[in-house]
């Protein structure tokens, strides 16, 4: 049974397309090397699938280029100054575009507006008005991020010195860290520190009865800054 005719359509599915292609590219460089050597002839063959691989056959002692140039002076053309002139017409045509948004530029600050009518100034007024409220936008959106930023520090800031006041006040009942005698000692301490210093005070007590009042030694206060 022989084999059936296959419809000639794009193959959908991605992996028998590539198959497909592989087998056939395989087939196309086998007849183009056999063209060669039986009848001397100089292929040049590119191939590049979907996939962007690119393959190239060329007969020996020939290039792409080479064959390329025998091309042009077969039939009289210039394929290189073709592709030179696209580039001159797309390089001309981004020149333009270059200078009108310079020159939209200088009419927006005030410069080269001596050739414009009614209807071009009152467009340009419109462009810079929109300009402005998109700048100023954005200049809100960028100071509300700084304030919130601000207010993000002040909150861990608030955080950090209430947890350095429970802190002090757990130690200040720890008897090994000694008692406050006077709780206006205490709080005039706290306040002052959350003022501009790192100031705590107590009122130490001598742990030797014995030296109570001997040779100057009492009660005193210890101040730590």
């Amino acid at each position: 049974m022989g084999r059936g005719k296959i419809e000639i359509k794009k193959i959908e599915n991605s992996t028998n397309r590539q198959v497909t292609y592989s087998k056939r590219r395989n087939g196309i460089f086998k007849k183009a090397k056999e063209l060669t050597v039986l009848c001397d002839a100089k292929i040049s063959l590119i191939m590049l699938s979907s996939t962007r691989k690119y393959h190239e056959y060329t007969s020996p002692n020939t290039t792409t280029k080479k064959m390329i140039d025998q091309y042009q002076s077969a039939l009289g053309v210039d394929i290189w100054s073709t592709h030179y002139e696209k580039m001159q017409e797309n390089l001309k045509r981004l020149q333009e575009i270059n200078n009108k948004l310079r020159r939209e530029i200088r009419q927006r600050t005030g410069e080269d507006m001596s050739g414009l009518n009614l209807q071009e100034l009152c467009h340009l007024q419109e462009n810079i008005t929109e300009s402005v409220a998109e700048i100023r936008e954005r200049k809100y959106h960028v100071i509300k991020n700084q304030t919130d930023t601000c207010r993000k520090k002040v909150r861990n800031l608030e955080e950090q010195h209430g947890n350095l006041v429970l802190d002090l006040e757990a130690k200040c009942e720890d008897p090994k860290y000694g008692v406050v005698e006077n709780e206006g000692h205490y709080n005039s301490a706290v306040a002052f520190a959350n003022g501009v210093h790192n100031l705590y005070a107590f009122r130490l007590q001598p742990l030797h009865p014995n030296l109570q009042n001997e040779e100057g030694f009492g009660s005193r206060d210890l101040r730590l800054s």
